[in-house]
């Protein structure tokens, strides 16, 4: 899945990891923080309550700001779930699903700048 994207290197093989994953406290536990730490991935995730009382040692670094751009990507996934065609995943070829994520990438943009130029 990860084969599309490519971050661009001086040198070396494309890198594929992020440098950072965001997630919701669903996702704080002391695994997955781990493995994420041993991949060298910065986790911006939010400790539960349970998790901050039993903690042992210092607490952990969070970035607000940086999670809080989470809410631009949940956005964009929450309204490509509302395009039905995309969300049942109705195109079983990779190159028709482009095609119709193109369209309708295409369709958000024109309805934002009709509706505001009338």
């Amino acid at each position: 899945m990860l084969d599309g994207i490519r971050i661009t290197r001086l040198r070396g093989r494309p890198r594929q990891r992020p440098t950072a994953v965001a997630g919701d406290k669903g996702y704080s536990s002391r695994a997955i923080r781990a493995w994420l730490r041993a991949k060298k991935v910065q986790a911006l995730i939010p400790e539960r309550r349970d998790q901050i009382v039993h903690r042992k040692g210092r607490p952990l670094k969070f970035d607000r700001v940086a999670y809080r751009r989470r809410n631009v990507i949940e956005r964009a996934v929450g309204w490509l779930k509302e395009c039905r065609r995309l969300a049942t995943r109705f195109e079983k070829l990779a190159t028709q699903f482009h095609a119709m994520l193109k369209l309708a990438m295409i369709e958000q943009h024109m309805h934002r700048y009709l509706s505001n130029t009338a």
